[in-house]
């Protein structure tokens, strides 16, 4: 299979850098394809121009190069910390860019765009791991836990990928190692159960 992993943090002594190698150390010993993009190490332009927009329009080579990837995909893993109830806007902006209409969904024939996408994205499973300061709970019954709908219900439910797991890590600023060790064990079984070892 091939993954694509995408991570957004800019710092890369993060623990998000650890749970993205992590991630992609367990793909590939389970015999499988890493596209990996560390989107603030590449300097990713997260901004969409006007003449970008629609379906069909030319291109930049570096944007072409990830819908390529995440069209070929068989499985996606996303890294990121919850800013605001959000991802950074650097990966809003990947988003943006590469989710586009031709790539990971289209309107059907007579929709002007007023309906429900159908999806077009190969891969069927997707992965999302974020971290965050904001207890569990507080986050479920306070703010909604906004992310969980943002990735499943507004990205990749209506992108084709219907099978969605998202583990959040929490709290990281006041943990400690071996609670990191342990979370980074819980990374390797997740890949392990949704991209197991080719046989």
């Amino acid at each position: 299979m091939r993954i694509s992993v995408i991570l957004a943090h800019p710092d890369p002594t993060s623990f998000n850098h650890a749970i993205a190698q992590t991630a992609i150390a367990a793909i590939k010993s389970n015999g499988h394809t890493a596209f990996f993009h560390d989107l603030y190490q590449e300097q990713f332009d997260p901004i969409l121009s006007c003449e970008e927009i629609a379906k069909g329009s030319p291109l930049p080579a570096a944007i072409r190069k990830h819908c390529d990837e995440i069209t070929a995909a068989d499985g996606i893993v996303i890294v990121h910390p919850n800013w605001w109830g959000q991802p950074p806007a650097i990966l809003k902006g990947w988003v943006d860019r590469v989710i586009r209409p031709g790539v990971a969904y289209e309107f059907l024939e007579g929709d002007s765009g007023e309906g429900i996408p159908s999806g077009l994205l190969k891969a069927k499973t997707a992965l999302v791991f974020n971290t965050s300061n904001t207890e569990a709970q507080r986050e479920k019954d306070i703010f909604g836990d906004p992310l969980e709908t943002i990735w499943k219900n507004c990205i990749f439910g209506l992108c084709g990928v219907t099978n969605f797991h998202r583990r959040m890590f929490t709290v990281v600023v006041t943990s400690t190692e071996a609670q990191r060790k342990g979370w980074l064990n819980d990374i390797r079984k997740d890949i392990d159960i949704f991209f197991p070892k080719v046989k």
